[in-house]
């Protein structure tokens, strides 16, 4: 019995169906794609004259006590640490308005006294969102 051996075709891949679904992704893509059509509108913008400069009210007043009894009120130096001083700075930074919040933070090694002068000084002017800022000890 001869045996004949058959000769070996090479297996074929066949791209019809590859280049179809390729097609149909990229059809599919073209049509689901939105175009926006962006309208463009020419605004005049003012411009801004630096002239006159408006100084806006604080939204909050800060009075920073330190060691040596010096006042700050919104980061300005006040002459002496008198109360009638500290009432007029007081009343001159918040302008009738004693619905803003007052923050009171002084140094470690001020006396108390300054602080409550602060307190006290704040309270008769009608002040009621009074807050005292410390600091936590970072050794701790």
């Amino acid at each position: 019995m001869k045996l004949s051996l058959r000769a070996r075709t090479q297996p074929e891949v066949n791209l019809t169906s590859l280049i179809d679904v390729v097609l149909l992704l990229l059809i599919f893509f073209m049509v689901s794609t939105s175009f926006v059509k962006q309208s463009q509108i020419n605004i005049s913008l003012p411009q801004a004259d630096n002239s006159s400069i408006v100084e806006e009210p604080p939204e909050q007043i800060d009075i920073m006590i330190t060691a040596t009894g010096t006042y700050l009120v919104n980061g300005r130096e006040l002459i002496n640490n008198r109360a009638a001083t500290i009432r007029n700075a007081l009343q001159k930074v918040a302008a009738g308005r004693n619905n803003l919040p007052l923050t009171i933070s002084a140094d470690a090694d001020a006396r108390h006294q300054h602080v409550v002068t602060a307190m006290d000084v704040a309270g008769r002017l009608g002040f009621t969102q009074i807050s005292i800022a410390t600091v936590n000890d970072p050794g701790e």
